[in-house]
């Protein structure tokens, strides 16, 4: 239970930096707050729960043999309860503030699938090689790392995507209204899959002592 209410927690901070940097006025520098809010949950985290707070990444330390499978629907529900209510508190958190409630953006599917993927393959990437590594035991770079692919995969591919690279994010974006629901199966599809192929990567080209 105590891992459950981690990634609800991870996630709900990391959702709500997400809504207020975007639609509270950080502009240019919103990726670098949303980079330092997971860098700092996953820091706080995860030494109880792996520090996931992600669907996607749930997925792919699964596939990589480091999450038990009846852990897969706990973890993924904490999740996407975190994120959607990080949504409705930040929707009462901008009211307050007279901010005006976006218009849904509507995304190319296209570009948008191929942003979504290779952003979160980069994510998952990252956090197999650095947090479920031998190679790398208790490093203390791991969150930092994590961290800044986050801000550098919004800041090259965001502008294509919305640059959700997490289907957690994606539904707290769609209940804040800042996508539009018809986006939804596209993070889905795309997210999943960037973590799918993040997996299968790291099996094929992990040391053999890495089991």
């Amino acid at each position: 239970m105590k891992k459950y209410l981690v990634e609800f927690i991870g996630t709900f901070f990391l959702v709500l930096t997400i809504v207020m940097a975007v639609n509270g006025g950080a502009g240019a520098m919103a990726p670098v707050a949303i980079g330092l809010a997971l860098m700092v949950m996953v820091y706080a985290g995860g030494h109880i729960s792996g520090a996931h707070y992600n669907p996607a990444v749930t997925l792919a330390v699964w596939m990589r043999g480091k999450h038990e499978t009846k852990e897969i629907l706990p973890y993924m529900g904490a999740q996407f309860v975190g994120g959607a209510l990080a949504a409705l508190v930040g929707a009462v958190l901008l009211g307050g503030m007279g901010a005006e409630s976006p218009s849904p953006a509507v995304i190319p599917v296209v570009p948008s699938l191929i942003a979504e993927l290779l952003g979160t393959y980069a994510i998952a990437y990252v956090v197999l090689n650095l947090a479920t590594s031998k190679d790398h035991p208790n490093n203390s770079f791991y969150g930092l790392a994590i961290g800044l692919t986050v801000t550098a995969m919004a800041y090259s591919l965001g502008g294509v995507s919305l640059g959700a690279f997490n289907p957690a994010v994606a539904l707290g974006i769609s209940v804040a209204e800042m996508s539009d629901w018809s986006n939804i199966w596209i993070f889905l599809v795309a997210n999943l899959a960037g973590g799918a192929l993040a997996a299968l990567t790291f099996n094929f080209v992990k040391n053999e002592s890495d089991d």
